[in-house]
């Protein structure tokens, strides 16, 4: 009988398969091939070469922030950088990686989790509100999707505030949830106390001003470079959409999709949002495909590249990085 990890795999598998056939099935594929082969090497090599590497750069910025500079800057960036290479493969290994490798460099196990949690948190509310943002602004999409993802990016945004205002007053946190868990015994199962003092504790830095308008600002450029290397790829091809918001709107969607867990490096649901922000900005399923394709490839090679960089820079093996538990020494 198949495993829980052989289960998952197939279903990524199933995933990836299923969404390709659906946004493949009016499109052939020699054509959009031969779209990307015809795409300007310029703007190909600027993407890969200025604004992935900076994006990068800023997001390892960042997170030596959050670890309040426990590990030297560049061990930060390429322990980054192999995360985002091992969120590639199957099981997303890449978050599980930085922490370890952090752990071995010296920086509690706990620490570097919590900063981790506290970083998705950071970039799913940018996304939630880029989309939002988005939506609002293209008149093809359908108002009751526009007025929801203009809730779901308030919600969020209201969500964040809370948690920093209770990383800053813990025991009302503490006080909120024994409240909640008097209400609900079956939760009480759960190690919810657990989980809310990493968070807090990981939130903590961002409750003084200079850490939160640091981590703010590394945000902030990680995203503008995200977006020049999103823009670059429809330069390349020669599309434009029929708004400037189609930019931030696919950007955010295809970031969304990578960071659904059940698929193969994204393949699939990463072109399927490329071609739904393609239809709400006047792009056809042709020109859509190709640049989800050329963005997708060109961003796992980017990852490749700079993650494989980061492995050799910190001397690590790839069996080292991904491994599940710890060598013995």
């Amino acid at each position: 009988m198949p495993n829980r990890r052989q289960l998952f795999i197939l279903a990524s598998v199933f995933v990836s398969a299923a969404s390709l056939l659906l946004i493949l099935r009016d499109v052939p594929m020699g054509e959009v091939l031969a779209a990307m082969r015809g795409a300007d090497a310029r703007y190909l090599l600027a993407a890969v070469f200025v604004a992935s590497p900076l994006a990068l750069l800023a997001r390892g910025l960042r997170w030596w922030g959050l670890l309040s500079r426990r590990l030297p800057l560049n061990q930060a960036a390429h322990m980054v950088n192999i995360m985002f290479l091992g969120n590639q493969l199957p099981l997303r290994l890449g978050e599980v990686a930085r922490g370890v490798l952090a752990a071995r460099a010296g920086v509690p196990l706990v620490t570097s989790a919590t900063s981790i949690v506290v970083e998705r948190l950071i970039d799913t509310l940018v996304v939630a509100l880029l989309i939002a943002l988005s939506l609002s602004q293209l008149p093809e999409a359908p108002p009751e999707i526009s007025e929801a993802a203009g809730l779901a990016g308030g919600a969020a945004l209201i969500g964040f505030l809370l948690l920093l205002g209770l990383a800053a007053a813990p025991r009302s946190a503490e006080w909120a949830l024994e409240r909640i868990l008097a209400a609900l015994p079956l939760l009480q199962r759960l190690p919810l106390k657990s989980a809310l003092v990493y968070l807090l504790d990981g939130l903590k830095p961002l409750t003084k001003p200079r850490a939160l308008l640091d981590s703010l600002f590394w945000t902030a450029l990680a995203w503008a470079f995200s977006l020049l290397h999103y823009f670059l790829l429809h330069q390349a091809l020669g599309i434009s959409p029929d708004s400037p918001y189609g930019y931030p709107l696919g950007m955010s969607l295809s970031a969304l999709s990578l960071a659904l867990p059940m698929s193969i490096a994204g393949l699939g649901p990463f072109e399927a949002s490329i071609v739904l922000t393609g239809s709400l900005v006047g792009i056809g399923a042709l020109e859509s495909l190709s640049l989800g394709f050329l963005l997708h490839g060109l961003t796992v090679f980017s990852y490749a590249l700079w993650g494989g960089i980061g492995m050799l820079a910190l001397g690590v093996s790839p069996a080292y990085a991904f491994a599940k538990r710890e060598p013995p020494a």
